[in-house]
């Protein structure tokens, strides 16, 4: 005897479908509106059951990136896999990049100062020793010492020096260029000797104009100096300036003669800028000896 279909009316079978998707998109929209309102403390609550939970979450700030906890992704973060050395010191030594950022301020700071007090004790040292070589004629009033931070100037007079019109130096101004010599033989430094003349115009065989003069004059004390086999020609450089760069208005007698003279300059910029150099060169020195310390705090060589 055969059996009859149960033809009786019941659920449809895609109820349970649509009941799956329903369930859902409740959740999903649950789930945007919980993303839509974070609460800091609710969130690193959140952190913790999953760090339980999943074992891949550390307990971090809520604005930190997090890192993995796993052995795979035991020292995860983003970057090389395997950072340089200058790397590794840039991300383990973050809260000492302020201090060193200070340290080499105060480093570039007594640097500075090192540079400005060796060079005024330079100076002072190099005016001493020429007053003292130099001390008649002072008194006298042949010549004049003058210097700020990087030159020392020596004006001689044309008074005793030269005759008038004439480049040929007189016995005395000889005499003197040899003690002046001495000193400068033991001072770094270019030598620059400027000839400088008055405005009243000069035609002579020797010489066609004031320029000739002026030049004339500067290389006959050049040539005084390097008699003094001590100084090197390298160092010595000649100008003529003829009337062009006179000391005040050539209106009088008077001011015609404090024009007329011959001006040595010991110039020191080079040697200090070379000792800036130098001192710049072991600071930068004892830095990288403190990252190299700092590295080796943090990464420790392995023991045997």
């Amino acid at each position: 005897m055969e059996e009859q279909e149960d033809d009786s009316p019941g659920i449809p079978a895609w109820v349970m479908t649509f009941a799956d998707l329903m369930s859902l998109l409740m959740c999903f929209f649950v789930l945007l509106l919980s993303f839509s309102e974070i609460d800091a403390q609710k969130f690193k609550q959140i952190a913790g059951e999953l760090s339980k939970a999943f074992g891949v979450q550390r307990d971090v700030p809520v604005l930190d990136i997090p890192m993995g906890t796993s052995p795979i992704f035991d020292n995860f973060s983003p970057g090389k896999p395997e950072p340089t050395p200058v790397d590794s010191v840039r991300q383990q030594t973050t809260q000492e990049a302020p201090q060193l950022e200070t340290l080499r301020a105060e480093m570039e700071t007594e640097l500075q100062e090192q540079v400005q007090s060796t060079t005024a004790q330079q100076v002072d040292t190099s005016i001493d020793a020429l007053r003292d070589v130099l001390e008649n004629e002072l008194q006298e009033g042949r010549i004049q010492l003058e210097h700020d931070r990087k030159r020392i100037i020596i004006r001689v007079e044309e008074k005793g020096s030269f005759p008038s019109g004439s480049a040929d130096m007189t016995e005395d101004f000889q005499a003197m260029l040899d003690r002046i010599a001495e000193v400068l033989a033991e001072l770094p430094g270019e030598v620059t000797i400027e000839g400088h003349t008055d405005n009243i115009p000069i035609h002579t065989n020797r010489f066609q104009s004031n320029w000739d003069l002026s030049a004339a004059r500067a290389s006959s004390v050049a040539n005084a100096l390097l008699l003094d086999d001590s100084i090197l020609p390298e160092r010595i450089r000649v100008q003529g300036y003829a009337e062009t760069r006179p000391r005040a208005d050539n209106d009088s007698p008077e001011n015609r003669a404090l024009n007329r003279r011959v001006e040595i300059i010991l110039d020191l910029s080079g040697s200090i800028e070379e000792y800036e150099a130098e001192l710049r060169r072991l600071m930068e020195e004892d830095l990288g000896d403190l990252i190299q310390d700092l590295e080796l705090q943090h990464n420790p060589a392995p023991r045997p």
